[in-house]
């Protein structure tokens, strides 16, 4: 069974099962990460995979049991915890977003403002052919990228980690709603800044891609600050010493960044793999 074929129509193989109950250390990634997302869904295969443990892994199946034995006579007597309401978070926010995302993301809604707020007004020679706003917008999403990926800042990474359905999908998502924000956010600014999408869009992609291509080796938080600080050191600060549009974001360097998407989209898509690895990303 594949990741195409872990859909609720579908049951897993006897022998798939049969592996997964004993540990057997040679089922493809993928192949794990379908099955414990068709489990999910499928009571059949949970059936299916609690025979396997109980006739191919006896030792399993006593141990829990023994620990059963024991908890059951205490769960009778346990006092029923008292009923409070709490809130639930929205289904969106919680499949889209972390706890520490939010934050981060208003700190990059800030940044993008007092950047326009800098080219509009123009102090200290900003708006004088350079515009700040234009030079950070290639990487702002980055910031939201590696925040959505620092072990350090996201209270609930061993849940991700454990998560089945972790890897590629929720790296794609994650980044996803990291640009759902930033883009239109830059996209308003640029307006009275006068810059224009096209000078910064499609780097602003190009390297996010990369962060996730890079991140899959390297980490994704790490990917993302490295190429950041590539860009503030190798593009941002050369411009701003000069007073001039660094050729970086010259309309015909274009070709070169959708070449650099498409490299790094198509390095995401063949090492899909790698990012069932969630330790590895936060790394």
């Amino acid at each position: 069974m594949n990741a195409e074929s872990a859909g609720r129509a579908e049951h897993a193989s006897v022998e798939l099962i049969g592996a997964y109950a004993r540990g057997d250390t040679d089922i493809a990634a993928d192949e794990m990460w379908a099955l414990e997302a068709h489990l999910e869904a499928c009571g059949v295969c949970r059936a299916r995979l609690a025979d396997a443990v109980d006739c191919g892994v006896p030792a399993v199946a006593s141990l829990v049991e023994a620990v059963w034995s024991g908890l059951e006579p205490e769960l009778g007597t346990a006092a029923a915890a008292p009923a409070r309401r709490r809130r639930r978070q929205p289904v969106w926010r919680s499949a889209w977003l972390t706890p520490v995302m939010a934050p981060w993301l208003a700190m990059t809604v800030g940044v993008v403002l007092i950047a326009m707020a800098l080219d509009v007004t123009g102090p200290a020679g900003f708006g004088e052919g350079v515009s700040l706003l234009l030079l950070l917008a290639p990487v702002l999403p980055l910031l939201g990228v590696a925040a959505s990926w620092s072990r350090a800042l996201d209270p609930a990474y061993e849940l991700t980690a454990a998560a089945p359905r972790a890897g590629l999908y929720l790296v794609l998502r994650r980044t996803a709603s990291v640009l759902a924000v930033v883009v239109p956010v830059l996209l308003l600014a640029g307006w009275p800044a006068g810059v224009s999408a096209a000078q910064w869009l499609l780097p602003c992609l190009a390297l996010t891609s990369a962060s996730l291509a890079l991140g899959g080796v390297f980490g994704v938080a790490r990917a993302a600050l490295g190429l950041a600080a590539v860009w503030a050191a190798g593009v941002m600060a050369p411009s701003l010493v000069t007073r001039s549009e660094s050729a970086a974001l010259d309309a015909s360097g274009l070709p070169v960044w959708g070449l650099l998407l498409a490299l790094g989209t198509g390095v995401v898509i063949a090492r899909r793999g790698a990012y069932t690895a969630v330790p590895r990303l936060f790394r």
